[in-house]
């Protein structure tokens, strides 16, 4: 008998064969994306329905709505910088200029900048605020209501620097 034969006819440990490692890494591997997979959706779940649904749907259809409404009149807003703020609505239509409007002012990309304020009559369609500065260099997504409702009117806007 050759002893040199026999030394290559030693088995290797289980280990030392790659298609194992590749029978346990797969199922392995399936097992840990589940893991992860279960974690994200657990940390990260989607919220629920809401109990009032229905509701929240009329809401935004009301919403609507009030725009709908404020373009048939044909409002158009000009918006002054300067302290006090001003504002000055123009209607296609004749119609009572509410004594209060509501106005939000909503920066395009900073949050943080986000405001609002009242805006008081002054007669003709004229809007003073009670209080805050406006800045003329500034772009604002502008949501102007009356206290009433009945419309409502959004707008992307710059204030301008010449007061009415």
């Amino acid at each position: 008998m050759n002893h040199a034969s026999s030394l290559h006819d030693v088995p290797l440990p289980w280990y030392r064969y790659p298609l194992v490692w590749l029978v346990i890494l797969i199922p392995l591997s399936s097992v840990v994306g589940g893991m992860v997979t279960l974690t994200l959706a657990i940390r990260h779940a989607d919220a629920t329905v809401a109990d009032d649904w229905y509701q929240q749907g009329k809401a935004i259809n009301r919403s609507m709505a009030d725009l709908d409404q404020a373009r048939r009149l044909g409002l158009e807003p000009r918006l002054y910088a300067g302290e006090p703020a001003r504002l000055q609505l123009t209607s296609k239509v004749p119609m009572p200029w509410p004594e209060r409007l509501q106005v939000a002012f909503r920066h395009p990309t900073f949050a943080e900048r986000d405001f609002a304020m009242i805006f008081h009559h002054q007669g003709g369609g004229r809007y003073r605020a009670d209080s805050g500065v406006l800045a003329a260099n500034d772009h604002w997504v502008v949501t102007v209501t009356p206290e009433q409702g009945h419309w409502r009117l959004r707008q992307r806007l710059q204030p301008l620097r010449d007061a009415p």
